[in-house]
This record gives structure tokens, sequence and C-alpha cells, in this order.
């Protein structure tokens, strides 16, 4: 599988700072600036695969708010698609500034435990998972028909311990099956009780973090990806401090050593969203320069 012309792309989990605009336009719509600059930072960071920022509200709210059958923060009834696409205007901005964007949808299970059921049309949260999987993989055909690069799904509930993974795989094999262009599975945190679990979804690129768990790179050394992508998390989402480039590059290098360059894809652990656009910028563009390193380093 080749996303880019080039081994070691450099892409982004998704969600970025919002900068809010003013004037006309920001009453019309205030977050459509937001968009703007999130995409534009990348770009200036020269990101080979862009998102669009997920600017619009927190992950779960932004997908939930359209998906009848949810009410607020509750399920009040079947969950069914949306009655438009949700993030589709966004994406296609991206696209119109960028060759490489990838469409991004918070998970089935992640989007399942944030909501409370206050229906008797779903027996239990296992019902919920696989209806919204139905509901998001209407979502994901029509990013994939604006042209997007890959299609990731945000399960971070996967390493907590609280998720069904039997129903959740289930889940996220629907929305995979559905689609022709490559699906990346992001779960963040520590992987040690749910690699095995994780890596038998039926995906084509795994996205971990490395730098604020970098046990985890241990831990799948020693299994097979059969083949498949690794994004590889080397900037510490959590911090506000903008590491150096040759901190970057050491930690793209230590994976190097365990994953061959033709199947790592170089990103933060996860999303920037709770860091200023100072940082988060400044994170992205040592990023860049950091794999430009390594690339240079280790030729095709």
């Amino acid at each position: 599988m080749t996303l880019t012309a080039m081994h070691l792309p450099t892409t982004v989990v998704g969600s970025y700072p919002v900068v809010k605009g003013s004037g006309l336009m920001a009453l019309v719509d205030p977050l459509k600036h937001a968009v703007e600059v999130a995409v534009g930072d990348q770009i200036a960071a020269g990101i080979d695969i862009i998102s669009d920022g997920q600017v619009r509200g927190d992950m779960i709210h932004a997908f939930t708010s359209h998906l009848p059958g949810i009410r607020g923060a509750a399920v009040v009834g079947k969950v069914q698609s949306a009655r438009q696409p949700i993030t589709l205007a966004d994406t296609k901005y991206a696209l119109s500034r960028h060759p490489k964007v990838k469409g991004i949808l918070t998970g089935p299970s992640t989007i399942a435990y944030g909501l409370s059921i206050e229906t008797t049309f779903y027996r239990n949260r296992e019902e919920l998972i696989l209806d919204l999987a139905q509901a998001l993989a209407v979502e994901a055909e029509h990013l994939q028909n604006a042209g997007v690069a890959l299609i990731q799904i945000d399960e971070p509930i996967f390493s907590t311990g609280a998720a069904n993974l039997t129903v959740g795989r289930e889940a996220v094999n629907a929305i995979a099956g559905r689609l022709r262009v490559p699906v990346c599975l992001h779960v963040c945190g520590d992987l040690g009780d749910v690699i095995d679990e994780i890596l038998r979804v039926n995906v084509e690129i795994f996205d971990f973090e490395f730098s604020n768990n970098p046990h985890n790179l241990e831990i799948i050394s020693k299994k097979d990806l059969h083949g498949r992508m690794i994004g590889y998390g080397c900037v510490d989402s959590a911090d506000p401090g903008i590491e150096s480039v040759e901190t970057i590059h050491k930690r793209i290098e230590m994976g190097i050593e365990v994953f061959s360059p033709d199947v790592m894809l170089i990103d933060p652990d996860c999303g920037l969203r709770m860091q200023s656009r100072e940082a988060a910028s400044g994170k992205l563009k040592n990023m860049v320069a950091a794999a430009r390193l390594a690339r240079a380093e280790h030729p095709d």
C-alpha cells in the first residue's frame, strides 16, 4: 500500500487548536476561520497528509448532534445515519487546498460510551455500537467519494478496559468493509492489555502513541503486523512544550529499529486541539523536519 510517493510520510491524528474568526463571516459560520487556520498551518508545516482540523466541537458531540435517535448526550430512539453529511464540507475545503487529506470519524464504541441510553429500543450498549457503526459507515462513504486518501477511525476507548473489544472490532470492521480507501484505526493510551484484540481488526493502518507511552514500542515489537502500516506517534500531544527536531528524530529512529520505514506514517501521539496554536504549529514543523532527516538517512 502506497499513500504518498515517499516513505516516512507525515500526517496528523486530526484535531487542531480552534482559532475563531471575527467579522460578518464569523456570524455566518463562527468556525470557518478555524478550519482555514488548521488547514493552512498544516500545509505551512509541510504535513503530507492533512486533516480538516476537527474544530467543530468535541469528538463525540461533533457527530452525535447530527444523528437521529440521539438528543444531547442521550440515546432516545433508534440511531440512524445523518440526514446530511457531517464532516464533508470541511473535508472538501481541505481537499481544495491540499492533494492528500484523511477523513476522520470518532469510532462507534467511543461514541457509545459517551452516551446514556434512555430508550427501550436498545437492550445494551453493544446493540447501540453496531447501529452507530452503520450510521458512521454512511459518513465514511461520503468522505471516500469526495476523494480522501484514507479514513481514520478514532477509538481511544479501546485502551481503557471499558469497551467490549469483540463488539468494538465487529463495529470497526463493519465500517471498513464498506470502503475502498485504506482505513486507519487510532488508539491512544497503553496497549499492554489490548494489543492482541486490536490487531485482529481488519484495517490497513494502526495508529498508536509511542512518545507519551514508549512502552508501546516494546509491546508491538513482539507482534506480527502482517504487512500493515503503523501510524507512529512521535510527538507528545499532552506536553505544551515544543520538542526539538533532535528529540523527535531520536524517537523516529527508535521506531525504525522495530519497523521498516516503508510501513511508517509519522504523526503526533494524538490530536493537538488542547495546545496553543503556536505550540501545535511548532510541534508539526519540528516533526516534519525530523521526518525529513530520517528519510535522508534511510533512502528507498
